[in-house]
């Protein structure tokens, strides 16, 4: 599935109380990982300090399972490579083996049905091939998709959410799975922390729901542009996406979160002049914040938690 990033698709693998998603570069992309959370559960994320050598990636994973679902990155490389997707270990046009550089990171989504139930390796191979279909996962069910079919935000149901912005010529579009430990409602007024002037639920019935119990969540996701940003920009840009975590949930960052962004740009990585990294971190933030809204409020009901959509008012 095409996203709104140019040389970006977008595949899901949804199993009901888990899932894996994935955002596939087929010609590789500019990329760096700023992880702030207590709890991370990642993958390849020290290649991608700005420092080391590898300065592109062919998808990023972010998948539920926990640490179990590390093991999808396997499958998505292999489908990687069944394309030709990947580092040419000899050189570009010689033959020789490929190697995908698939970084990614997990949400602890274990107490939602089936603790047992987790991502394989099969089911990366299936998100790969589903970012290569035209069809789209999410009108039946909403943001409960891919990794985040068994999200919780608090008290509430999380899911896969998506926001995108114009920067000029240029797009941001952020894609977050939303699984935080801390609150994305505002107790009081029952509006969302990252859009308090927005819909709302009713704060009393909200009031009484009661979060589920939980050892380690987490909100992972990835900030995309088609700016030609460099791989210390795209840090940058990843450090400064945290900003939008911490408007939308409270606390953030905790210690029993593994909150981890990615920030990867399809572009060819001359990077941008510091006004411009300005407009784009502004952008970055804001386009955070704007997925883990979308997720909450796109959710759909089920294993027992409360979705937005029944307690908002009308």
């Amino acid at each position: 599935m095409k996203t709104t990033i140019d040389g970006l698709l977008l595949g899901h693998t949804s199993l009901g109380d888990t899932g894996c998603s994935v955002l596939v570069a087929p010609d590789s992309a500019v990329c760096s990982v700023d992880v702030r959370g207590g709890g991370p559960g990642t993958r390849e994320t020290d290649l991608l300090d700005p420092a080391n050598t590898v300065q592109r990636v062919h998808a990023i994973l972010l998948t539920g399972g926990s640490a179990y679902g590390l093991d999808t990155a396997g499958g998505v490389m292999r489908a990687l490579e069944s394309r030709g997707i990947g580092f040419p270990v000899l050189g570009e046009g010689r033959p020789g083996p490929i190697v995908p550089i698939v970084p990614g990171a997990v949400i602890f989504d274990l107490l939602v049905g089936d603790a047992a139930h987790r991502p394989t390796a099969e089911d990366g191979a299936s998100a790969v091939e589903a970012a290569f279909s035209e069809e789209s996962a999410r009108e039946a069910n909403g943001t409960s998709v891919g990794a985040g079919c068994a999200a919780t935000a608090g008290a509430l149901r999380g899911g896969f959410g998506r926001a995108n912005v114009a920067v000029g010529e240029w797009t941001v579009e952020a894609f977050v799975v939303a699984n935080p430990v801390g609150a994305v409602v505002d107790a009081e007024s029952g509006a969302l922390w990252a859009d308090p002037h927005g819909a709302r639920v009713d704060a009393e019935a909200f009031s009484k729901l009661v979060p589920l119990a939980s050892k380690l969540n987490t909100t992972i996701g990835v900030i995309a542009t088609d700016a030609p940003i460099s791989k210390a920009q795209a840090k940058r840009l990843a450090m400064v996406g945290h900003d939008g975590i911490a408007v939308a949930v409270r606390p953030a960052h905790s210690p029993l979160d593994g909150d981890t962004l990615f920030c990867l740009s399809t572009a060819d990585g001359t990077g941008v002049g510091i006004p411009e990294m300005m407009q784009l971190s502004a952008a970055a933030a804001t386009v955070v914040a704007g997925a883990i809204a979308d997720a909450v409020r796109g959710a759909a009901p089920g294993y027992g938690v409360t979705a937005w959509r029944e307690i908002a008012q009308s």
